[in-house]
């Protein structure tokens, strides 16, 4: 499993369709074989401010993941929307093993 938080920080004026246009990118990559879980939250004390939380069954699937045309879509409908570079972290899991992923 490889776990990848994504932090986008986002202008005001575009939070609305922020959320709409990842929320439509994440609906598309949880049908994707590679995604285990892609979840997208919203900070309470700062609404501009999103985690990405990308699930991945292999190595390989996060790079297929941005083969995909609903990737493809959000990275260009998304990009003028962020106040500054969106930045990743990735992470193994230590617990729960991923049986039944």
């Amino acid at each position: 499993m490889l776990i990848v938080h994504v932090h986008v920080h986002v202008k005001p004026e575009f939070v609305e369709a922020f959320r709409q246009a990842t929320i439509e990118n994440a609906r598309e990559s949880v049908k994707e074989p590679g995604v285990a879980r892609f979840d997208v939250i919203q900070q309470t004390d700062d609404p501009t401010r999103f985690i990405l939380v990308e699930v991945y069954r292999t190595p390989e699937a996060p790079a297929q993941h941005k083969e995909t045309a609903h990737y493809q879509r959000w990275r260009d409908t998304v990009a003028e929307m962020m106040a500054e570079p969106r930045t990743s972290v990735k992470y193994t899991n230590v617990f729960p093993a991923d049986e039944g992923w």
